[in-house]
This record gives C-alpha cells, sequence and structure tokens, in this order.
C-alpha cells in the first residue's frame, strides 16, 4: 500500500479520481455497451458520513489486506481503491451487471489497472476468491439477492469488515402495516419498485440488523439517509437507505 488515509482523504482523492476517470470514458467511448449510469463514487461521501471516531481510519487498520468490490457494476470504487494502493478484487455477475461486466473489464485495460475480475453469482452458493479481505464493499446489492441470508453468512468468514448499503422502510406503500417496530423484510412483487424484477428483500431497519446479528455479524456504525420518517418499499419519492459498516466475529 501506498498511501495512509482516513476516510476524509479518501474523499478529497476521490475527487481527483473522478476527473481522471471523466476524461478516461469521455475519450475512449465504448463499442457496443454504455459505462454504468450512476456515480459510484458518491459512496465515499455516505461513508464519510457513516465513519466517527477511530472507524474514520478504518482503511489504514486494515490497508495490508485486499478489498472486495462486490456488486461493482463498471468498478469505479475498485479502480479509487488500487489508485490508493490497495490490491481489490471486483465480483460481479455479467447476467445483472449494467453491461455484463464489459465497463468493468474496459476501464481495466484504459487504466493500465492490476484489479482482478471475478464473474460470480451471488444467487448460487459461491465462494469469494480470496480466505480473507480486510473490507467488503457491499453497496445497493442486498435488496438484489434472493438468499441475503446466505450471502451476509458467507462474508462473514472471508471479510473482517463490510460497509453495506440497501433499502430500508418504515411502512408499506398503502400504509396499512407499519415495517419499523419489527425485524421484518418486505418482499416486492416483479414491478413493484423502479420495474426492475431482480429487487427482491427490503428490510425494515429493525430486520436489517437482526439479518447482520444472526449471519456473524456486529454492527459497528449504523446511519439511515433519504425519506427517514415515512418510507416504503417501492415508491422513489419515498426512498430510505441504510448505510453500515460491520465487524466480523469470525476474525480474533
Amino acid at each position: 500500500m501506498t498511501h495512509s488515509l482516513d476516510i476524509g482523504a479518501i474523499v478529497a482523492a476521490t475527487h481527483n479520481f473522478r476527473a481522471t476517470l471523466g476524461r478516461v470514458k469521455e475519450d475512449n467511448p465504448p463499442e457496443g455497451f454504455t459505462w454504468y449510469g450512476y456515480d459510484i463514487l458518491s459512496n465515499t461521501h455516505h461513508l464519510d458520513f457513516l465513519l466517527k471516531g477511530e472507524n474514520r481510519q478504518l482503511f489504514e487498520k486494515v490497508g495490508g489486506l485486499p478489498i472486495a468490490d462486490i456488486g461493482a457494476a463498471d468498478g469505479d470504487l475498485g479502480y479509487l481503491f488500487e489508485s490508493l494502493g490497495f490490491d481489490v478484487d471486483i465480483v460481479d455477475w455479467p447476467a445483472t451487471n449494467w453491461n455484463g461486466l464489459q465497463g468493468a473489464a474496459h476501464l481495466k485495460e484504459l487504466l493500465g489497472a492490476k484489479v482482478d475480475i471475478h464473474p460470480m453469482d451471488l444467487d448460487s452458493y459461491f465462494t469469494p476468491p480470496r480466505a480473507e479481505y480486510g473490507v467488503a464493499l457491499f453497496l445497493g446489492i442486498l435488496y438484489h439477492l434472493k438468499n441475503p441470508y446466505y450471502v451476509m453468512e458467507k462474508l462473514a468468514r472471508h471479510a473482517r469488515y463490510t460497509f453495506v448499503s440497501t433499502r430500508v422502510a418504515r411502512y408499506t406503500t398503502d400504509r396499512r402495516l407499519e415495517l419499523a417496530q419489527a425485524p421484518v423484510a418486505y418482499l416486492l412483487a416483479p414491478d413493484e419498485c423502479n420495474n426492475d424484477a431482480t429487487n427482491y428483500w427490503i428490510f425494515s431497519v429493525p430486520g436489517l440488523k437482526r439479518l447482520f446479528d444472526r449471519c456473524g455479524w456486529d454492527v459497528v456504525e449504523f446511519a439511515t439517509v433519504g425519506d427517514v420518517e415515512n418510507s416504503n418499499p417501492s415508491e422513489p419519492q419515498r426512498d430510505e437507505r441504510a448505510f453500515a459498516l460491520l465487524k466480523s466475529r469470525h476474525f480474533a
């Protein structure tokens, strides 16, 4: 690792990397596919908001261990962390990736990166590419999984820490049920949320924390953003997102 960085410094580095990455993408328009359409790098700002006290130095603490960028889209976050000196694996499944992982592969070539790209179906009985990661980045993926319990339990045996973000809800969309008071998950209809059939489980906050605990994780930091009073599983204007830093109980 060539840098020793707290999360504030990583956010600062993100600004420079975003400009570099933007130029690379603009100068090298892809043929036969499009770049991922959302700003993945903005997640560093959410982590900056999430982390407090000594946890802001988490990436310094695990600096000698690799990072897994899971559900990575075009791998922007993974390539950012490689630029900061980390050893990175990108893990995603071509069938559900925005462009079949062509974007991640093309960026690897354009950046001259050493990141390893691993096509892997998280809805199968998968095994992460390495026995141990310092950090797994698992942002915006949980509600796309058919079996989030298996995935979270598996990751706890391979990653010392993980950052998780996912949509949560306090009420059903018709407001007939309050979800926020119970450890539950709501199963979406195929067209209920963004007309996207790959959206499955929307947890309540107690349900999400129960999932983490049952799968072998301690919640170190937790915050929600968006509609933090009246969120529901499906309406875009009632979107609430949870962000968490988790520590695995499988590592001493």
